[in-house]
């Protein structure tokens, strides 16, 4: 069975989108890119099985039936996805609610740490200040 080109087109475009989107500091997006990141998973799961009949059997020949793991697999994934979802949504509604906004904070103290290192380096660095919004 040779791969059909669709679907690698697809998982392809899936993916690439998924991790653009990860790479954005907005949590909306970052959401956005797990869930293309899942759908191009399970689209890669499905080119990955067999095509046939039905899996039952007495009414198809034993090598006509389809694998039904990949499908099973499918399932299972979709139930993952829409857990890291839902906790993805409330976080970034958590956000939304605390600071007015979903974007990603800087972290003062890997700040701090950066600066630290630098100075026993002998660079000189600016000072990092703790401010409501996590930046200097």
């Amino acid at each position: 069975m040779s791969p059909n080109l669709t679907y690698v087109a697809v998982v392809g475009v899936l993916f690439a989108a998924g991790v653009i989107l990860l790479l954005e500091r907005s949590l909306t997006r970052v959401l956005m890119g797990v869930v293309l990141l899942a759908n191009g998973v399970n689209v890669l799961i499905l080119a990955g099985g067999r095509y046939g009949g039905p899996p039952i059997v007495g009414t198809t020949p034993e090598g006509e039936m389809s694998d039904p793991l990949p499908q099973a697999m499918i399932l299972t994934a979709i139930v993952i996805t829409l857990g890291l979802t839902a906790f993805l949504l409330a976080l970034a509604y958590r956000s939304w609610r605390l600071v007015g906004h979903d974007e990603v904070q800087d972290d003062i103290e890997d700040r701090r740490i950066v600066e630290l290192a630098e100075r026993d380096a002998g660079l000189e660095v600016e000072d990092v200040e703790d401010d409501d919004e996590g930046t200097s």
